[in-house]
């Protein structure tokens, strides 16, 4: 797997952290991988790394007096659970939906975010509904629940085509590769910003996104993180966060 690495420091009250059991794979870091970009979730921005998710992992890494480095892996790597299985970090932070299939190998944290799948289709398209797919073809994000629900309910005349990131899928319907894209909501809302593109259709999928870590030796650590998520979301920081990156998407 190849692993890009781009390193962010959160600092808390102490210069080099301590692990207190929590077995991480540099001490005084939190060590978080994430498939970058997607956006509003992950993405980069003025040589950092940013969105919902990177914010939120920030704030937590701080509260436990940890610095944060970020790492740049494939999402199939990470909701596997290989890529934290094999020490390239502590945790995922990717707008991972927390599965039955995926608890197998990952523990999850509490819930942070509830999301619903969606279609984005050519603002000139005819396509209304999930009905008007056959003959279409559909830009998927291989390992994802999108790709799932796809695979599910599209009729069986329409063509599926898998990509590994938002970075190629959303190309490939910009370029026409692609009829349409399904997958979360928020990250195709990004896509209808200068009105080119718009929601056809959106899918309540009772998904609820979680930090994964890997299922066994992490226990510690994932008692800390969601000590810190119920702190963000008491003193309202949590709230601050969701409004700077979904306040448009409420709409």
């Amino acid at each position: 797997m190849a692993v890009a690495s781009l390193g962010l420091t959160a600092c808390g009250s102490s210069e080099g952290g301590d692990d207190s059991g929590m077995n991480l794979a540099s001490a005084g870091t939190l060590t978080v991988c994430s498939d970058v970009p997607y956006p509003p979730f992950e993405f980069e921005k003025g040589g950092e790394y940013t969105g919902f998710d990177m914010d939120l992992m920030r704030e937590i890494a701080k509260g436990m007096d940890l610095k944060m480095s970020v790492k740049d892996v494939g999402f199939d790597g990470l909701q596997s659970g290989a890529a934290l299985n094999a020490g390239t970090c502590d945790i995922g932070a990717s707008a991972m939906t927390i599965t039955k299939e995926r608890a197998k190998n990952l523990s999850f944290s509490d819930p942070y975010y509830d999301s619903l799948q969606s279609l984005l289709v050519p603002k000139d398209s005819d396509i209304k509904d999930i009905k008007d797919l056959s003959g279409k073809t559909v830009g998927v994000q291989q390992g994802t629940t999108g790709e799932k629900y796809a695979k599910d309910h599209i009729p069986d005349d329409a063509e599926m085509k898998s990509y590994p990131s938002d970075a190629e899928l959303f190309p490939a319907l910009q370029s026409g590769g692609v009829d349409v894209v399904l997958q979360d909501l928020p990250v195709n809302l990004g896509h209808t910003e200068g009105g080119k593109f718009t929601i056809a259709q959106e899918y309540d999928t009772s998904e609820q996104y979680g930090f994964a870590v890997k299922k066994s030796g992490s226990e510690k650590l994932l008692k800390s993180v969601n000590k810190e998520l119920k702190k963000l979301r008491k003193d309202g920081t949590y709230d601050k966060l969701y409004d700077k990156y979904f306040s448009e998407n409420k709409k």
